[in-house]
């Protein structure tokens, strides 16, 4: 069984390398999406926006959020706005609903770290690799726990959140700060991803992309929105990280011998 994820891991590598037209990838950073990848939380988040959205009078399928995850609060407000209104919400309206939001989100219970991301972390260490945090959410309440859960991993100087950003996920800009914060370029990066506009948004950005199907969505729409390699939750990612850290190593070691130019 490690020997055909190995391969299919491996085979996705290169078929990225060739779609984008990259030489290799010396991967020197790991972009995580926090909600459904940090923190299981968005059951949470989504029985929280079900019911701001209720008491504005609008009915919601919880389900639906998932599909927005990634957005800014604004953009999830707006997808409901634009179909029911036929125009975006106005900043009053977005301020009232995402505070409801926010408070029945901190009424419910404490959520806990996703299974297998410690595993992740330590990979992460071990190879020296940053970890950059690029998520969609304002939420302070999980944003403050990230370093008693994750002491000395998420710095804030690589952190980008919902303040940092004119446009949310699907737009690559959330990425692209984040490779800019890390100093790093596309090709030297992969992005941990568990929603479609977070994948869209990743691939946009030109960075490769495991998504991680945390939640109810149909894995085919995860691959829709260009996931490189989809994982059905955290714990089978964790088991095989170092393998794929190895590989994009090997991949480079490899491009490395190919090329008579280089000097490293």
């Amino acid at each position: 069984l490690m020997i055909n994820i190995r391969m299919d891991i491996r085979e996705s590598i290169r078929q990225f390398l060739v779609s984008r037209g990259y030489g290799r990838i010396r991967l020197k950073a790991v972009l995580f999406d926090m909600d459904g990848v940090l923190f299981d939380s968005m059951k949470n988040h989504t029985l929280a926006w079900q019911k701001a959205m209720a008491a504005r009078g609008i009915s919601a399928d919880r389900n639906e959020f998932y599909l927005y995850e990634g957005c800014t609060g604004k953009g999830t407000i707006d997808q409901f706005f634009r179909r029911i209104y036929g125009r975006e919400a106005d900043e009053k309206e977005v301020e009232q609903i995402y505070q409801a939001k926010s408070r029945f989100f901190n009424e419910m219970p404490t959520v806990e770290i996703m299974p297998g991301i410690r595993d992740i972390l330590f990979d992460l260490k071990k190879y020296g690799l940053k970890a950059i945090l690029v998520t969609g959410s304002a939420q302070h309440s999980l944003l403050d726990r990230l370093e008693k859960e994750f002491p000395g991993v998420f710095l804030p100087a690589y952190r980008v959140t919902a303040a940092d950003v004119k446009q949310g996920k699907p737009s690559p800009e959330p990425y692209l700060r984040g490779l800019a914060k890390a100093g790093v370029r596309a090709d030297e990066a992969l992005v941990i991803e568990n929603a479609p506009m977070g994948v869209q948004a990743a691939v946009a950005a030109g960075i490769f992309t495991i998504a991680v199907n945390t939640g109810p969505i149909p894995p085919q729409k995860l691959y829709e929105a260009g996931a490189d390699i989809l994982f059905p939750d955290m714990l089978s990612l964790a088991a095989v990280f170092g393998e794929i850290v190895g590989l994009f190593k090997e991949e480079y070691l490899c491009q490395e011998r190919r090329s008579p130019t280089t000097s490293e």
